[in-house]
This record gives structure tokens, sequence and C-alpha cells, in this order.
């Protein structure tokens, strides 16, 4: 072997030991959270090293001859079209290390999605300045990052508007990296201070969009942070699509391999899954969104009297802007009840908390979500003193999620103790008038849970208060996004013209019980 041969052989030993031996995390910008408890640094660059550029010496190079100059053929096969552009990979003025850590995550990710359901979409990297607050250009965006995150107040305003619009923007810690993922928190709770970022219930549909993701694998490194099996996503949410989404835990690190049991992050296997979840979620919203741009809108109707008219107080509970899923249902669905009565209504409804002392002036009051929450005792006691002095609360499961469901049920027997929730029999007055209803056509979403039924029975619980009334009704089954005409394609709800049909005959009964 030459001496030469020797050299260039031990170099290039030097060189990989080199970039593998762990980096000091420093300062990558003033303020950028290296220096916070919780701070991960993204792992060493490995550039791979360019060929030389001269051959060494006692090498031998045998030139072939290159194949004969043949005119191409019009019809010879020409390169298949480029994948449509579905996803934007923010990029950062502060180079790769702040954005790039993982160059090739979101690349294999894609792959991923083509290779298991032959969806080929392409991705670009830009600025934020670069991206167009128009979806149909860049429909989702996504970001993964160490240190922190932020954008000015131009830049909120614009990912508000983009987000409304229809986009998606997906957020990941990487490896777990805490400065990150609170900046990210931060980021999404200035841009929607009225839906502030609250960790996703198991039964969102994003953990079933796929896979069926009711457990997750995660590395040893997490389990000083978290010891369920449970994904850990966050997200804002707006008329029931969740415009954003948070991972507070690595997946980035599974999509571009990292083999490092110490790192926060999931294991490779879950990450590829919750990836082609989040992926298929937010693609699959995305058409949802683009079908069913805003088919209604309505506004107070100033010139409608208001004497003797049918208005809801829709309750606000908890801090997290999950009492607010949909923004029109409840006025859609007073029109509907005003041209069946004639009776004049408020298309918009009053929102106040349940310790408000106006709340006694409102004779009927409306509570969804979609998650989980608790009320306050001084809640409960209010909510107790309101329906035991003749009010009447009416309680939807937005998209008929399970989450919301158990709470709802817990909550109201602490209310109304001793008393339990019945379902109401075929054939009562609130199925009679003024629609005669005994079926109820159902979204694909729910109809596996019902032998796959298109239509079932209405499903209508009630509770009375202490004087034998009726004080409570309950549907577990959602409503308010078929009132809007456009509940979406996760929503376990009844469809459009029934939803709207039984919501005005519980109207009716309201009004006349």
């Amino acid at each position: 072997m030459s001496i030469k041969r020797v050299v260039i052989g031990c170099i290039a030993v030097a060189m990989v030991t080199a970039m593998l031996q762990p980096v000091e995390a420093a300062q990558l910008f003033a303020g950028d959270g290296s220096d916070e408890a919780g701070f991960v640094p993204p792992p060493p660059v490995k550039d791979i090293p360019p060929p030389p550029a001269n051959i060494a010496g006692g090498e031998t190079f045998i030139p072939y001859p290159p194949p004969p100059a043949t005119p191409m053929s019009r019809s010879e096969k020409k390169n298949p079209p480029k994948p449509p552009t579905m996803f934007i990979k923010m990029t950062s003025q502060h180079g790769d290390q702040d954005w790039n850590a993982r160059p090739n995550d979101l690349n294999n990710l894609l792959k991923s999605l083509k290779s298991m359901t032959d969806v080929d979409y392409d991705f670009e990297a830009k600025s934020f300045s670069e991206i167009d607050a128009d979806p149909d250009m860049n429909p989702i965006l996504y970001r993964s990052g160490h240190y922190h995150w932020s954008l000015n107040a131009d830049e909120k305003a614009k990912l508000r508007e983009y987000l409304l619009k229809g986009g998606t923007i997906i957020l990941n810690a990487g490896m777990g990296s805490k400065p990150f993922y609170d900046s990210a928190v931060k980021v999404l709770n200035e841009v929607f201070p009225e839906a502030p970022v609250q960790r996703l219930s198991a039964d969102h549909p994003v953990f079933h969009s796929y896979y069926e993701l009711d457990k997750v694998g995660y590395r040893p490194g997490v389990r000083k942070l978290h010891n369920g099996s449970d994904a850990w996503l966050d997200g804002v949410t707006i008329d029931c699509r969740t415009v954003a989404i948070i991972s507070r835990f690595g997946m980035e690190v599974g999509w571009d391999p990292l083999e490092d049991d110490n790192i926060i992050a999931y294991t490779p296997e879950s990450a590829q899954q919750l990836g082609m979840n989040i992926m298929t979620y937010a693609t699959t919203m995305r058409s949802w969104m683009v079908d069913n741009v805003k088919k209604t809108k309505f506004e107070d109707a100033k010139q409608v009297s208001t004497a003797g008219s049918m208005n809801i107080a829709q309750v606000i509970y908890g801090d997290n802007g999950g009492w607010k899923t949909r923004h029109v249902g409840l006025s859609v669905l007073l029109s509907q009840y005003n041209q069946k009565t004639g009776a004049p209504v408020k298309f918009s409804t009053k929102e106040m908390r349940l310790t408000d002392p106006a709340l006694l002036d409102s004779p009927i009051i409306y509570m969804t979500g979609h998650e989980s929450f608790t009320l306050k005792a001084e809640e409960i006691t209010a909510l107790r003193n309101y329906l035991n002095n003749g009010g009447l609360l009416i309680a939807e499961a937005c998209c008929g999620r399970k989450a919301f469901d158990v709470s709802f049920r817990e909550t109201m027997a602490k209310v109304l103790p001793g008393t339990s929730f019945g379902m109401l029999r075929p054939g009562h007055s609130l199925f009679k008038i003024p629609n005669d209803i005994t079926s109820m056509k159902i979204t694909p979403a729910i109809q596996k849970a019902h032998n796959n039924a298109a239509a079932i029975a209405p499903n209508i619980l009630t509770m009375d208060s202490a004087d034998g009334n009726t004080a409570v009704i309950y549907s577990p089954i959602g409503m308010a996004g078929a009132w809007e005409l456009s509940p979406n394609k996760y929503c376990g709800s009844y469809l459009e013209d029934d939803a709207i049909r039984l919501g005005v005959n519980i109207l009716i009964y309201a009004a006349t019980r």
C-alpha cells in the first residue's frame, strides 16, 4: 500500500471521528433559549466531504467509450411531472442549525406517504416573508427547531389570516427542546388569543386519521418528563378544524433517523405513524376547507324587533377557548327557527360565564365543546341555581367527541346530584313538532359505530331539575357543524338537513315546555 493511500485513509478516519464528537451548545442568536432549562442542542452536522479533485498516483482509470449519439425521438418517455407542492419547510435567518437540523425529515415523511397511500406531494423551503397568505399557494407549513421561534406583529397577523383561510401549520420541538416548544405555544396564543393552545385529547381525529394511535412508543429520554403512552400534541382549533399542531416531543429524528435513546423523542416507528396521521389529517381537512369555505355567514338582524324574541346565551367555560367550536352555527339555527315559526330572533348570541349575574335573564343557554373540561365549584353552584330556577341548558358534544361527552356527563352529575340522564323515547313531542323525526342521517365518520347504518333514531338525552321540569337537553352526536352546512370529514354528526330539523324542534320544545 502506498504512503499516500495510508495518509488519505488516516485523514478520512480523523474526519469521521471529529464529526461524531459531541458539540457544545453555543448561542445561535441573542435570546435563543440555549441557556434555558430543557434546551436540547441540535445534533452536529455531518457533512459528507466532496470527492477528491484528482486521482491519487498509482490508481488507474479506464476510459470507456461513450454511447453513440442518437437524436431523441419525440415518442421517447419524458420525465414525470413534478408532484404538487403541499408543504413548505420554513427557513430561518439564523441558518440551517435553527430550522434544518434533520435535513431529510420532511422529505422522508413524504416518501413514506407516497409508498403507503400512493399520494405524491412535494415540498419547498421558504422564509416566512416568501410564504403567501393564500393557502392555495402553500397549503401546509412545517417548522422544526431547538431554539426560540418568534414572529413580529405583522407576521402574526399574516399567519392568522393564512390559518383562517384554510392553511395549517405543524410545529415540532426538535429532540424535545423545550425553548422551541414554549415559544411555539407563546406565538400561537398571541395569534389566537380567543382560542389558546390546548392539548389534543386521545379521541381527536389526528390520532385516528390513518393509524389508530391509542398508544405510542417513546424513547427512554422522554420518561423524565412524561410517563404516559399517549401522544402529546397540542393545537389550536377553529370551527372544528385544528389549524395549528405542536409536537412536544421530537418527531423529526424518527423521520430522518438519529439513533440515541437519551433524546426526548418518539421511537422511529411511532414518529413515522404520527407523522402520517398528521399529514393525512392536514391534507384531508384542507380538502374539506376548500369544498366548504364558509357556506354561511349571518350577522345581527338589527331590523328585527327583539320583543319576545328567541335568543340564546352561549356558556363560556375554562380559559382555553374550547367553549366555542363553531362561530355561526347557532345563528343559522335561529334563522331556520324564525322561518318555521315567524318568531322574531336575534341572529347572534350572547356569550357569558355561568357566574355572570345576568345569566338568570337568559331563558336558554347553550354549551358545547370538543375536549375534556372541568367547571369550578362556583360555576357548578351557579349552573345548579340557574336550572332549578327554570333555566334550560341545551348542550351537544361537537363532532360527537368523546372527551367532551365524558366530561359533560360527569359535570352534570355534580350539578344535579341524584338525577341522571334519560333518553327520549321515539314519538316524544320533541320529535314531532314542527318536524316529524323518526330517523337521522349520520356522517360516515360514525356509521361504523352504528353497524354501518346510514341513518339512526335521534339520540337526545334529558335531565330534570329539582321540581321535575326538563332542565337539560343534550345530544352526544354533533349538530353545530351541520347547522353551518359543513360538518368536516372526521365529524361524528347528523347530516345538515336532519340536524337543522332536530335543532328547530329542540328550540320549539324549549319555548313551549
